[in-house]
């Protein structure tokens, strides 16, 4: 166990050791610091704390280009745990589907009015959601989105290419799994 702590610490010193967040003397800002710990601390999808410092750490650094705050980085990742956790998914398949279906912009709005990170359609607040949730709000467009892939996965009996064509509407073509694959594998897969 002390092993696995002191390679967290030494993970956590070299992602947050970078030029991008360091301090005058070149050690990590406290406060990005502090941000992590919170984060950390705060994890309850987590299996332990070590597990916690590992993941976040690792895709906080993955992240990082693509949502630049520190705080909303940190606590994106940590409501994303829970999510994918609470519907059965993997994070790491449920960041890829965010890549390719919004890049990252909490606002992104499609053509089809696809509202969020996950493009979560209008109706499905008016059937599952209250009047007061808001596809624009973090956790309630995380949840749906993996609540809504886990249900495509389970009525696929687990086929993920097929269970992806029904999360896009794009059942038969191959394009749109094929991106998320792709991006599951390139930027998100922990192997």
């Amino acid at each position: 166990m002390r092993v696995r702590h002191r390679f967290a610490a030494a993970l956590l010193c070299a992602c947050l050791g970078g030029a991008a967040h360091a301090g005058p003397v070149g050690e990590p800002e406290p406060e990005l610091r502090e941000l992590l710990r919170a984060a950390i601390d705060n994890s309850s999808s987590f299996q332990d704390r070590f597990d916690a410092e590992v993941w976040l750490v690792d895709m906080s650094s993955r992240l990082r280009r693509s949502i630049k705050d520190d705080r909303e980085r940190l606590e994106f990742l940590r409501v994303l745990h829970q999510e994918a956790s609470r519907a059965r998914i993997t994070p790491e398949l449920a960041l890829a589907v965010i890549q390719v279906e919004s890049g990252f912009n909490r606002y992104a709005l499609s053509t089809a009015g696809a509202q969020g990170y996950m493009q979560i359609m209008p109706f499905w607040l008016r059937e599952i959601a209250g009047p007061e949730e808001n596809l624009f709000h973090t956790r309630t467009n995380l949840r749906m989105g993996c609540t809504i892939l886990r249900f495509y996965l389970d009525r696929e009996r687990g086929d993920i290419v097929k269970a992806l064509a029904r999360y896009n509407g794009s059942i038969g073509k191959p394009q749109y799994p094929a991106l998320v694959l792709g991006a599951l594998n390139k930027r998100w897969y922990r192997g």
